[in-house]
């Protein structure tokens, strides 16, 4: 029997126990006469309430609030914002297609002179083309490094995204496109798709995070592509990814040319003790890039945690980061080190407090604590 049928045999039992009163005054072809009439209605219905069934909705929020002291020329900063909400939409058209879609706001308002935007983030199609590999075609989170791919506030320490993950690999960076993905063996997971690509210019220095387009009326005469592959076990799990684009100004500066970003990630769990590490860098080509040393970009940092209780657990991360790193670049190096705790009343919703501290070669550091709730359903 197919679920809608069981729905159907489901429904008319419960409609038939409830008027059993009914039922025993009736004829026999009184009785039937009605059912029949009943079980109709019922089964219009049901295809309704089936395509119903296939929705899964979702999302996930933060509020930060930041009390930072500039010094060396940063400014202050003792702001309270939330700075992400966010909707997930999902459906299923069968057992082997699926839809799945990410709206957000930014920052709580936008349109106008106000800081936020709402944004697509994601936006595909999934087809399993058997138990292993699945074809998916749509707008994107591209699969490099921890944060981009999963960044749930439950998922992370820290009030704030690490600097890593932020100004190298620009996150959240998604793409319009199409390719696979899924487990080649047990353990072992691979992406690999062609998708638009960032657009980067001398104005910001050739700066990567100033490069991303998302996929809003994107220029798209240079394109890009992304592989990846993790391998993972229980308690640890180590991987990367490689995206290539032919022009990182999408053919809008003659002195710059291709891009690729290397990058290297692992994560170690066992008990109580966490460990995370990341190492990205981009390789520019041209002469535009090279002038002002942006022809290397590069960021890495480790982060060792330990969960206290099961619902409390603290973090110390280190970072080094430069989007200048190539020999004409000066004083453009950055350090931060983090330490805060994570409490999670509910695995689910997180209360996060942490300090930082920096150390930039232009001596433009902030200092200072940051606190954030968050959720994920």
């Amino acid at each position: 029997m197919n679920k809608k049928r069981m729905a159907i045999a489901i429904m008319v039992t419960a409609v038939g126990a409830a008027s059993v009163a009914q039922v025993k005054a009736e004829t026999t072809d009184e009785r039937l006469e009605r059912l029949e009439q009943e079980v109709a209605e019922l089964r219009g219905s049901s295809d309704s309430l089936d395509a119903f069934g296939g929705v899964q909705l979702g999302g996930y929020g933060e509020l930060h609030y930041n009390n930072l002291s500039g010094k060396g020329g940063a400014s202050d900063k003792e702001e309270m914002d939330f700075h992400r909400f966010v909707l997930y939409f999902g459906y299923d058209f069968s057992d082997r297609i699926r839809f799945s879609s990410e709206l957000e706001l930014e920052h709580s308002l936008s349109g106008g002179d106000a800081p936020g935007e709402v944004e697509l983030e994601q936006a595909f199609i999934d087809f399993d083309l058997n138990e292993n590999h699945i074809a998916r075609g749509g707008l994107f989170l591209l699969p490099v490094g921890f944060l981009n791919p999963t960044h749930e506030p439950p998922t992370f320490y820290g009030v704030e995204r690490n600097p890593i993950e932020n100004k190298i690999i620009p996150t959240t960076w998604w793409e319009a496109g199409a390719g696979i993905h899924g487990q080649l063996v047990e353990g072992w997971e691979y992406a690999a798709y062609m998708h638009s690509g960032l657009n980067t210019s001398s104005n910001s220095n050739y700066a990567v995070r100033s490069g991303r387009q998302k996929v809003a009326k994107a220029e798209a005469s240079d394109l890009a592509g992304t592989l990846a592959l993790n391998w993972r076990v229980p308690g640890f799990t180590v991987g990367g990814a490689i995206v290539y684009q032919s022009d990182m100004t999408q053919s809008n500066d003659d002195t710059a040319g291709d891009g690729v970003l290397g990058e290297l990630h692992a994560e170690l769990r066992r008990g109580a003790l966490g460990l995370r590490a990341l190492y990205g860098e981009w390789m520019l080509d041209g002469s535009g890039p090279e002038s002002v040393g942006a022809d290397r970009q590069y960021g890495w940092y480790v982060e060792p945690s330990y969960r206290l209780i099961d619902e409390v657990g603290v973090f110390v991360r280190y970072s080094e980061w430069d989007n200048q790193a190539g020999e004409a670049g000066e004083n453009t190096g950055k350090t931060q080190v983090d330490a805060g705790v994570n409490w999670w009343p509910h695995e689910q919703v997180v209360i996060k407090a942490d300090y930082q501290w920096q150390d930039n070669d232009n001596g433009k550091d902030q200092n200072g604590f940051n606190l954030g709730i968050g959720y994920d359903f």
